[in-house]
């Protein structure tokens, strides 16, 4: 399966979102993950569109989580983003060429698209298990407990005209 490069900005914003109960803007996520701001606002708008993400208006404003990160799953992420459809659409293809068969004759899927379809009901099975509050945990195993912390800092450290917040 392929998914497109916004899937994967989508799942970071929403594991970063996890972080906070504050809203973080767009340009503050973009610059985070080293994408554009439009491209990353296209990411947004379809979780928010998909009731997984508010906007929040006005100057604090931004985009914060709109349930716990234990209800939204990957599968979430990615039919928002992606949509639904499966990665595989069988076109029928019996029903073409010299020896092609009537479709009335073609009353059940064939073993293509069986096995597509029983490969597609797999993988989102999978999907739908792995929550975002999974893959945050998966942040703090694979970076320590201070990763995200260290995010949540940045993320409402005051900023400056000359760029990113400093460490000091």
């Amino acid at each position: 399966m392929k998914l497109s490069g916004g899937v994967e900005s989508a799942l970071h914003c929403c594991v970063v979102l996890t972080t906070t109960t504050e809203p973080v803007p767009a340009a503050r996520l973009a610059e985070l993950h080293g994408v554009s701001g439009s491209y990353l606002a296209k990411q947004l708008q379809a979780l928010s569109r998909a009731g997984l993400v508010g906007s929040v208006q006005g100057k604090c404003g931004g985009y914060v989580l709109t349930r716990s990160a234990e209800r939204i799953t990957v599968l979430d992420v990615v039919t928002a983003v992606d949509g639904a459809e499966p990665a595989f659409v069988c076109t029928e293809i019996r029903t073409r060429g010299p020896l092609a068969m009537p479709p009335e004759a073609c009353t059940r899927p064939c073993a293509i698209a069986r096995a597509m379809a029983e490969a597609d009901a797999a993988w989102r099975a999978v999907l739908g298990s792995i929550t975002i509050a999974d893959l945050a945990e998966g942040v703090d195993e694979d970076f320590g407990p201070a990763a995200l912390a260290g995010i949540r800092t940045w993320l409402h450290a005051p900023q400056t005209a000359a760029g990113p917040p400093s460490a000091d």
